[in-house]
């Protein structure tokens, strides 16, 4: 085997991956009940009604908010955009006549909803006609317009209805005419970031050039002088100081993108910029995007990530505030922005393989995302603390449903995040019982992955490669080694690979003729390990938290009875064992002998001048993303340390 350079890497489509194992039983859970469930309650809210032009507007349901003079309201073409796609998916895994009948039904009405120039917007039609385009900084037209068009490509993807496709190419055609230097044309861009990487996907899937001139436009143009938000403001008769928000930071239009080296502002608008960013510097091979991303990246993940991959420490932006400021009790942390941080980091990868990427795109998807979801797949939660005292649980639904749909439509397709494809090179990033149908210049390849990752780190893959070729392909495999799998070996068909002489960024290259029944056989060392924050993190300064493959794990009350923080972890990690509880599917929890701070001694007092005595005690960690899918009650990621 020899290595080979960097290519272009495109996400395989989601059709093209069978899950099984671990992610087959999220999937199953969203197939399930998660589907149907966002629409019964888009329905519920009114979203149903607000795109029926057979019933009468619902008119305001969701008061505007004088501050920013928007509604919620506004972004229910989002939701729906969200749902469908989540049905997309869920239609190819487990095929349901009556679900795929009500997706149908909702893209009969917005085909009726569409205008005859191709807009389509429920608000701005229904609600507040003559208004649309007047204020894009607030009030998210684009950004419906992306969650529909992904829509679109997922459900053309998953079904071959190209209805909603077809509706949502006029859209994008109309804007083309909306938006530029021409005469009459609006040189702006969305508020909140969408449609960017939206138009990226809409592109990849019909072939048409167009939509990726349109997305490299809203990126090119965001935060230019003069500034477009300001001369939008005052066409439209407003005070460009009297923003609510303040700073143009906070949808991250402060300056030209490629000039950014701070990530700021709203954590989810952020994520979404740097992935059509990420998007349209891979299509166009644009160093200057990229080196910028880079940049940004480094920011994000070395001063302002949380260790489950959460961003996004404060409520009042949702979003970022200062370098090391990540408080666990009231840790924002939203699904949303974690999903938004697996999307940047796939499309990272679209330059090539670099596991600085992949293993945070796997962090984030399994601690800071999936957390979002409960088990069964019927409740969510919006904001994703690190300590609770018991009184943090899930919720059915939220006045801004954007999380539920986005947790769901990522669990549904994220067999496209585990595989990546360039002309002849299949990149396996993420591990997972799975399989997938990848087409190269070699042939028509299949690969299967056998593996209980990541409650095991024994991964085997099957190669298959079409007849039609042979029963021979040349082309390359890129596997992603993570940075936390000290001691990993590779083999293929029984001989060892040379790990140090074939790795490059993280991921072992290997390049030659591949046949049916090839077998790579890759070990990943589960240890548990300590995580020391950084001691400018003050609110962890003394603490350890405790991984085991991908996951962090936490402890919770109903495992270890109440004083969580009375823990004390030794450390020196001798002493520990795993064990499957029931009713987490299947879930590796450890048991880890520490010591426990005993407070029987003070007699009442509150000080003393001696600490408390430290006696003897084993506490059971479950992997963060389970909690509160049982009883409720306190949880801890951070623990106590000692010697």
């Amino acid at each position: 085997m020899t290595t080979e350079n960097k290519s272009q890497f495109r996400p395989v489509a989601v059709p093209d991956v069978e899950l099984n194992g671990f992610w087959g039983k999220w999937q199953d859970a969203v197939c399930d009940s998660t589907a149907a469930i966002l629409l019964d309650r888009c329905e519920k809210a009114g979203m149903i009604q607000a795109i029926d032009v057979n019933q009468s507007s619902p008119g305001i349901v969701i008061p505007i908010d004088e501050k920013w003079t928007g509604s919620t309201q506004m972004f229910w073409d989002s939701d729906l955009g969200k749902s469908i796609e989540t049905i997309a998916y869920s239609l190819y895994r487990k095929p349901n006549a009556e679900l795929e009948a009500r997706a149908d039904a909702i893209i009969d009405m917005y085909e009726k909803l569409q205008q005859e120039d191709g807009y389509v917007n429920a608000w701005f039609q229904r609600v507040q006609p003559g208004k649309r385009w007047t204020n894009l900084r607030d009030h998210h037209e684009l950004y419906c317009a992306g969650h529909l068009m992904e829509a679109a490509v997922a459900y053309y993807q998953a079904t071959g209805k190209r209805k909603l496709l077809d509706i949502m190419c006029r859209y994008a055609d109309h804007m083309i005419t909306v938006f530029g230097h021409g005469e009459g044309q609006i040189p702006g861009y969305c508020g909140h970031q969408e449609v960017e990487l939206a138009l990226v996907k809409m592109a990849r899937v019909t072939g048409e050039q167009k939509y990726l001139d349109l997305s490299k436009f809203f990126i090119d143009e965001r935060g230019r002088q003069p500034h477009f938000f300001t001369a939008e403001a005052i066409r439209g008769g407003r005070d460009p100081k009297d923003y609510v928000h303040k700073t143009y930071e906070y949808s991250q239009a402060h300056e030209p993108v490629r000039e950014q080296e701070k990530v700021v502002g709203h954590a989810v608008r952020a994520m979404y910029q740097y992935s059509g960013m990420a998007d349209i510097a891979t299509e166009y091979h644009d160093d200057t995007l990229t080196n910028a991303l880079e940049t940004l990246w480094d920011d994000l993940t070395v001063k302002q990530m949380y260790v489950t991959g959460g961003i996004g420490p404060a409520a009042i932006n949702e979003g970022f505030t200062d370098y090391y400021d990540l408080p666990n009790d009231t840790a924002y942390a939203e699904t949303c922005a974690s999903v938004g941080l697996v999307f940047w980091a796939s499309r990272m990868l679209g330059r090539g393989p670099n596991r600085r990427y992949a293993d945070v795109m796997e962090q984030a998807l399994y601690n800071g995302a999936l957390t979002g979801l409960a088990l069964d797949g019927k409740t969510f939660f919006y904001d994703n603390p690190l300590e609770s005292t018991g009184k943090h649980h899930r919720w059915v639904w939220h006045r801004c449903p954007c999380c539920p749909p986005n947790i769901a439509r990522l669990v549904a397709s994220v067999g496209s995040y585990m595989y990546a494809v360039a002309d002849n090179e299949i990149a396996v990033h993420l591990y997972g019982e799975s399989s997938v149908k990848a087409k190269l210049k070699g042939g028509n390849v299949k690969l299967t992955q056998h593996t209980d990752y990541p409650w095991n780190g024994d991964i085997r893959i099957d190669v298959d490669v079409d007849v039609d070729v042979g029963g021979t392909a040349e082309f390359g495999l890129a596997l992603r080694i993570p940075e936390w799998a000290e001691g990993a070996s590779l083999k293929v068909n029984g001989e060892t690979v040379d790990l140090a002489s074939s790795v490059i960024d993280g991921y072992a290259r290997l390049n030659g003729t591949w046949k049916k029944g090839d077998v790579i056989a890759l070990d990943l060392p589960l240890e548990l390990r300590p995580q020391y924050a950084s001691p400018k993190v003050r609110q962890d300064v003394g603490r350890v938290a405790l991984a085991r493959g991908p996951l962090i794990y936490c402890v919770e009350e109903t495992d270890n009875g109440h004083d969580l923080n009375a823990f004390v972890v030794p450390q020196k990690l001798a002493g520990h064992r795993t064990k499957t509880i029931e009713g987490l599917n299947g879930a590796v929890a450890v048991e880890l002998d520490v010591s426990r701070e005993d407070a029987s001694g003070w007699n009442g007092s509150l000080y003393r001048t001696r600490p408390a005595e430290q006696v003897p005690a084993t506490v059971t960690l479950v992997p963060y993303h389970l909690w509160d899918n049982r009883e409720p009650g306190a949880m801890l990621v951070w623990l106590q340390t000692g010697k």
